[in-house]
């Protein structure tokens, strides 16, 4: 199944187009990454390279009818591959239902790893867009944490992935007017239980633009809904989900019980989580961005250690409320400066993220970032150290 995908993705890219070239769009970008982060875990600093190349495709079979493939290719140089334990299965991206990627190679010292995050047929008639394939199906409102997102919800400390992980499923959606739509999506899975389905119902009312799910998420019932719209001119935008308690996870229990913690406590409550978010920019450019995430089953401390359990049960972070807040500036017309920062007001860990872009010619950027953990051992964002990121880039 593989190679036949592999095989098939490269005949459309490499295949004459004689007929109709203006019916066949391409683009993408290359670029370098260096990083030096310092971990908890270890006593020395570690110096990595991301050579990362993309190549984004579309041909038009006719006015309705489009094929969409983007494949991305990264080879790691450094250190953090002989210090890091299974290192080639930290930088895979999950793949739900089809096998899409490929080690390329492996060695003590480098790591070569290709995939394909998006491969779709999408078909418009009239009111009606169906889309099928690997695609990216983003339903949030807000910027930092989306718990309406079922299928494909964000990370804002990935941000050397701009396109975001793609999923494998069907999406039909109906427009019932300019700014209105009823949407169905359904991504199967491999794993047993694990399919999402779910519907959404979009509408404005009061120059807001308003949200409405119901579905199916790990074998469990979800509904919540979202809005964006502003006031005084300040964007404003929130999420509010419900979900079916799940099963305890008892393969953690032993985990915990070697720290003498309580595993997170469902009793007899369904999981309910809301964000609000609001931003502002000023006539100077000067941008200001505040969003708090809360989850009524979120544990207070040591938070950490509940990480994989919290993601495995559909929650955005494991703990009870996160708070984020950013600022950025135009420095010029070619440089902008940024500052976030993510804290955790129970376990007092947090992680600032520094950055400044530099546009140095057209299509060629420079980027600085870093992203400073902080916190006791144990808690939200405690054991992950210090990391500092450039990165220049050209598209094309």
């Amino acid at each position: 199944m593989r190679k036949s995908l592999l095989y098939f993705l490269l005949l459309i890219l490499l295949s004459p187009i004689t007929p109709a070239q203006d019916n066949f769009e391409a683009g993408g970008y290359a670029k370098y990454l260096f990083s030096t982060s310092e971990y908890p875990q270890l006593n020395e600093r570690l110096y990595d390279h991301i050579i990362h190349s993309r190549l984004n495709t579309k041909y038009f079979f006719d006015d309705s009818f489009s094929l969409t493939a983007e494949f991305r290719f990264r080879s790691f140089f450094g250190s953090s591959i002989k210090k890091i334990p299974n290192f080639s299965e930290l930088i895979k991206t999950n793949q739900p239902l089809l096998d899409m990627d490929w080690l390329v190679w492996q060695s003590q010292n480098t790591v070569g790893y290709a995939e394909i995050d998006r491969l779709y047929f999408d078909y418009n008639a009239n009111d009606v867009q169906v889309t099928v394939g690997r695609q990216r199906i983003a339903w949030g409102t807000s910027w930092v944490w989306n718990p309406t997102d079922l299928f494909n919800p964000l990370s804002i400390l990935d941000f050397d992935y701009e396109e975001l992980p793609g999923n494998d499923a069907l999406r039909v959606q109906y427009y019932t007017g300019a700014v209105s739509k009823i949407e169905f999506a359904l991504a199967p899975n491999r794993k047993k239980n694990k399919p999402t389905s779910a519907a959404l119902i979009s509408y404005n009312a009061f120059d807001y633009d308003f949200n409405f799910i119901a579905g199916i998420k790990n074998n469990r019932w979800i509904t919540g809904f979202s809005w964006v719209g502003d006031i005084l001119g300040a964007g404003f935008r929130g999420e509010v989900t419900l979900q079916e308690k799940p099963e305890r996870l008892s393969e953690y229990e032993l985990l915990y019980s070697q720290f003498e913690l309580q595993p997170i406590s469902y009793s007899n409550n369904n999981i309910f989580s809301f964000v609000l978010s609001g931003d502002y920019t000023f006539p100077n450019s000067f941008y200001i961005h505040t969003e708090i995430l809360f989850n009524n089953i979120g544990v207070k401390k040591f938070s950490g250690i509940f990480i994989k359990e919290a993601s495995e049960t559909g929650m955005l972070s494991p703990a009870r409320l996160s708070v984020f807040q950013e600022f950025s500036y135009n420095i010029s017309p070619l440089v902008r400066a940024s500052i976030f920062g993510i804290f955790n007001p129970n376990d007092k860990s947090k992680v600032i993220v520094p950055s400044i872009s530099y546009s140095i010619i057209t299509n060629l950027d420079l980027y600085l970032i870093a992203l400073i953990f902080k916190g006791d051992q144990f808690t939200q964002f405690g054991d992950y150290g210090t990391s500092v990121f450039a990165r220049i880039k050209y598209s094309f």
